[in-house]
């Protein structure tokens, strides 16, 4: 075999990108870029970044040129990938006698940022900055939220010692890199086992203790978390959200929601105990139009990063203020758009190939859907937003407020539900050394069920 060079470039610029690409043989074997290792593991927090795993294929990222050992005279399958807007490579080549260069150009089927959207995945972990930047650019994105996170580390000497990753690369609302447009930003996962996980983005110090609860006391709060994550300019996502954790299922995060304090909900890719969005919209439907976003969480070579992620509507300006705002589309690929004119409203998607099903959606109902477009006019106050079902490619907008502020009982009903679960837990289960930490809790309780005063 000769070492080829391979020069994947923009159609358009002619300039080399970076890609992620894959050349396999007839037989199965394929082939890593020099540099690469043919072998990596796929377990969180196991060498992640720089290539990755695709149920049994595996890839590898280059920054628009690399040299491949290859085989001349046989077909080889080679396959390119550059995020959702790219349109995929899916050649086969043949190598003659002594050939060391093989060319290939991506192009673009659709450019969100040209039309003023911003691309941006709120979370992922244990991947070094320079590997996220890499894949960044691969995959099409503008920002990147890496994220450090405690994780516990077996050594050599046989103890177990906590760590946490990146966390010395901390950027809080600058970047810790960037090129060609793309920037990779280093904050904090914050997490308790019960009362809720929250990603604090765009702050200017770490927000600490990262953790508390079990085996540690409970002597803080997610609603602390958020606070000094807002005193220092930083944008709050809640991680996780409703998924039932020790008999709860929304915990502090959801009082932290109900009184203002999150700025976001977290969709992604990741299976569920229970469905996300019936408990988002009952919290819209409840008066409480939080936005959505959409991240990889990549821990592992197993997730694509950016998989699921952000749109944002920033129009040159901040992504973190068009957050919240509400500016925001999280899919998992297709480009899904709302608007409207007066009382009529238009959902578009657009995909690669065949148009997804597109649904306009009024305080949880399907009021009209269509292949590639749904619209209607929107007669009730409430919300409306548009989706598109996961069987033809997840996307969500954030909810659009219509009419005067209205407040469903049945879902006000089921969200207090909640919260006086929470305020059992810090009852009978917290385990506090300082009251005062525990009455804090009871009075948020108290300050989110008031929030329902009136309803049923």
């Amino acid at each position: 075999m000769l070492n080829v060079h391979l020069r994947i470039a923009n159609a358009v610029t002619g300039r080399p990108t970076p890609v992620r690409v894959r050349v396999t043989a007839p037989d199965g074997t394929q082939f890593p870029p020099l540099g690469h290792d043919g072998t990596f593991p796929a377990g969180r927090n196991d060498d992640v970044g720089g290539h990755l795993w695709i149920g049994r294929e595996k890839w590898w990222y280059v920054d628009g040129t690399c040299e491949m050992p290859l085989p001349a005279g046989v077909p080889l399958h080679v396959q390119i990938a550059k995020g959702p807007e790219w349109t995929p490579l899916d050649e086969t080549v043949v190598l003659g006698a002594g050939q060391i260069s093989l060319r290939f150009a991506v192009s673009r089927w659709a450019d969100s940022r040209a039309e003023g959207w911003a691309a941006v995945d709120t979370r992922c972990h244990f991947i070094s900055p320079h590997a996220a930047l890499l894949e960044a650019r691969a995959e099409d994105l503008d920002v990147v939220n890496l994220l450090a996170v405690p994780f516990p580390v077996l050594a050599l000497d046989s103890h177990t010692y906590t760590t946490v990753p990146n966390l010395l690369a901390f950027s809080g609302p600058v970047s810790a890199l960037e090129r060609d447009g793309c920037s990779v930003v280093v904050n904090t996962l914050n997490a308790h086992p019960v009362l809720g996980t929250v990603a604090l983005l765009n702050s200017h110090r770490p927000v600490f203790p990262l953790t508390f609860g079990a085996p540690e006391t409970d002597d803080w709060g997610v609603c602390d978390w958020c606070d000094q994550c807002h005193r220092k300019k930083g944008l709050t996502v809640w991680v996780g959200a409703f998924e039932p954790a020790g008999g709860l299922q929304g915990g502090e995060a959801l009082v932290a929601a109900l009184l203002g304090k999150i700025d976001a909900i977290e969709v992604t890719g990741d299976v569920r105990k229970t469905p996300l969005l019936p408990w988002v919209y009952k919290l819209w439907s409840a008066g409480f139009r939080v936005p959505l976003v959409g991240a990889s969480g990549k821990d592992s070579n197993r997730t694509v990063l950016g998989s699921t992620r952000t749109y944002v509507r920033a129009d040159g300006g901040s992504w973190v203020e068009a957050v919240r705002s509400g500016w925001t589309v999280a899919t998992a690929g297709p480009l899904l758009t709302l608007t409207s004119d007066g009382e009529w409203f238009r959902a578009a998607a657009r995909a690669p190939g065949t148009a997804p099903t597109v649904e306009l959606v009024l305080n949880g109902k399907v009021i009209a859907a269509g292949e590639g477009l749904a619209e209607g006019a929107v007669r009730e106050p409430g919300w409306v937003a548009a989706r598109c079902p996961s069987q033809t490619g997840f996307a969500h907008t954030s909810p659009v407020s219509v009419g005067a502020p209205r407040c469903v009982p049945d879902a006000a009903g089921a969200l207090r539900k909640l919260v006086e679960q929470t305020r059992e837990w810090a009852e009978t289960h917290g385990q506090f050394t300082n009251p005062n930490r525990k009455q804090a809790l009871l009075d948020r309780c108290a300050e989110a069920v008031a929030k329902f005063k009136g309803q049923p």
